[in-house]
C-alpha cells in the first residue's frame, strides 16, 4: 500500500523518463443497448479500432452499467483471465463449475457481488458463467477487465476478494498479483493459488491490479511493479483509470500534468519496476483511481 499525502501547488517532477497519453472517455467505444450501457477502451464486440486492441497483458477495460433484472446469461470464455471491479449495485455469478447454490452458502460456489468486491475467473480450457443484475431496481455500475494468461489450457478457476474502503482511502491497495509459481507451476501449486502479494488475487500474467480512493487536494503513489512481485522489470505498461462515479465531480492529475476527469484514462509507458506513479486529486470529490501494472 502507498500513502496518501497533501498535494503541493508545484506539478510533480517525478517520473520525466515517462511517456504519458490520454485516452479521453469520449473517445472509447460506446454501446447503449438499453439494458447495458457500455464503453470500451480496446476494441470489443462491435467496436474495432486497430490502435487499440491491447496494452501488454491488458486485453478488455469495459465499464459496464447493467439495469435491474438484467446481464449477461449464460456464455463461455476461454484462455483469458477476467475480473469484474464493483463500483456500484450488486452482481450476480454463476458459473457451469456448480449448481446454482444459495446467497452466502459459498463464495465458492455461488457469489453476489456488491460494492467493494472483486470477482476473477481463470476461463483457461473453458468456463461457461452469467452475470446479472438480479436487483429489483437498482443499476449495477463496474468494470470488467480481461487478462492475456502467460499460457493456454489452464484449468478453469475463479476467486473472489473484498476490498476495505478505508485502506483504499489511505494509499494503492494491490487487489490482484501474478500466481507465485509463475508459468512453470506444478498442479499442486495451481491448487494453492500462492499470490505474488499476499491477501491478493493470483493472476496467470506479468500484472498487477491496484486501486484507490484520495480525496482532493491530496495524492496517493502507486509503485510500479509491486515491490519485487513481477518478472519484467524494465519498461512496465500502466494503464490508469478513472471511473465515471461522481457526475464529473473528480479529476486526476497525472505526474507530467495531464488532467484526467471521469471516464478518461491514460497509457503510461518508459517506466520500470520500482518507480513511483504520483496521482493527485484535483475535482471537487473524491477520485477512486483504477492501476493496471501489465508487462
Amino acid at each position: 500500500m502507498s500513502a496518501v499525502k497533501t498535494t503541493k501547488a508545484v506539478m510533480s517532477q517525478s517520473l520525466k523518463h515517462a511517456s504519458i497519453v490520454a485516452r479521453r472517455s469520449h473517445d472509447r467505444g460506446h454501446a447503449d443497448h438499453g439494458w447495458l450501457n457500455t464503453y470500451h477502451t480496446f476494441s470489443f464486440a462491435s467496436y474495432f479500432d486497430p490502435n487499440f486492441k491491447s496494452f501488454g497483458s491488458l486485453r478488455v477495460l469495459n465499464e459496464d452499467r447493467v439495469a435491474p433484472n438484467n446481464g449477461f446469461p449464460f456464455h463461455t470464455h476461454r484462455d483469458a483471465e477476467i475480473f469484474s471491479y464493483i463500483l456500484s449495485g450488486e452482481l450476480t455469478h454463476r458459473d457451469s463449475m456448480m449448481g446454482n447454490g444459495a446467497t452466502g452458502a459459498s463464495k465458492d460456489q455461488f457469489y453476489r457481488i456488491r460494492r467493494g468486491d472483486v470477482q476473477f475467473t481463470t476461463g483457461g480450457t473453458g468456463i461457461s458463467h452469467s452475470e446479472e443484475n438480479e436487483h429489483t431496481n437498482e443499476t449495477v455500475h463496474f468494470l470488467q477487465i480481461w487478462a492475456l494468461p502467460w499460457k493456454n489450457g489452464l484449468k478453469p478457476r475463479y476467486h473472489d476478494l473484498t476490498i476495505d474502503e478505508d485502506k483504499k482511502r489511505q494509499g494503492f491497495v494491490t487487489i490482484i498479483s501474478p500466481l507465485k509459481a509463475g508459468k512453470q507451476a506444478s498442479p499442486a501449486q495451481e491448487q494453492a493459488a500462492i499470490p505474488a502479494i499476499p491477501d491478493t488475487i493470483p493472476i496467470h500474467a506479468d500484472m498487477l491490479m491496484g486501486a484507490s480512493i484520495i480525496v482532493p487536494n491530496s495524492s496517493a503513489t502507486w509503485t510500479i511493479g509491486g515491490h519485487g512481485a513481477v518478472t519484467s522489470k524494465q519498461d512496465r505498461k500502466i494503464y490508469v483509470h478513472l471511473p465515471m462515479t461522481k457526475d464529473g465531480k473528480c479529476k486526476i492529475r497525472m505526474p507530467d500534468g495531464t488532467i484526467l476527469a471521469e471516464g478518461d484514462g491514460a497509457f503510461v509507458t518508459g517506466v520500470n519496476a520500482g518507480d513511483g506513479l504520483e496521482i493527485q486529486s484535483v475535482g471537487v470529490a473524491e477520485a477512486e483511481v483504477v492501476m493496471l501494472d501489465s508487462n
